[in-house]
């Protein structure tokens, strides 16, 4: 449900959220009702933890990748799962470059 409440907040300037509610088969009331709580304690976690993975990624300058941004936060003692920072850097854009794409490109003959 939450993604379609999240789909028709983000176009509501572009279509009547009424006539999206009804496309989606949920209620205008329930779209206003989740629209006004607040952010949930797991919503709120990710945020920050967003937050460190693009600092630690950005202090890295965009060249760890998942398991090198978790051992970081590990050592700041940031609790946090493997595959949550896998999938949360997914979400986040296209993730580190392999060491090679960075090294240029070599002929090996």
């Amino acid at each position: 449900m939450t993604e379609k409440y999240e789909f028709i907040d983000g176009e509501a300037g572009n279509f009547p959220v009424q006539q999206m509610c009804t496309w989606a088969g949920v209620s205008t009331s329930g779209f206003y009702h989740w629209r006004s709580r607040p952010l949930s304690a797991t919503a709120k976690r990710r945020s920050e933890l967003r937050a460190v993975i693009l600092q630690v990624f950005s202090d890295s300058q965009e060249t760890y990748g998942y398991r090198r941004v978790h051992a970081a936060l590990q050592r700041m003692n940031v609790q946090a799962g493997a595959e949550l920072v896998r999938a949360l850097m997914r979400e986040l854009g296209p993730g580190a470059m392999p060491a090679a794409a960075l090294a240029g490109d070599h002929d090996r003959r």
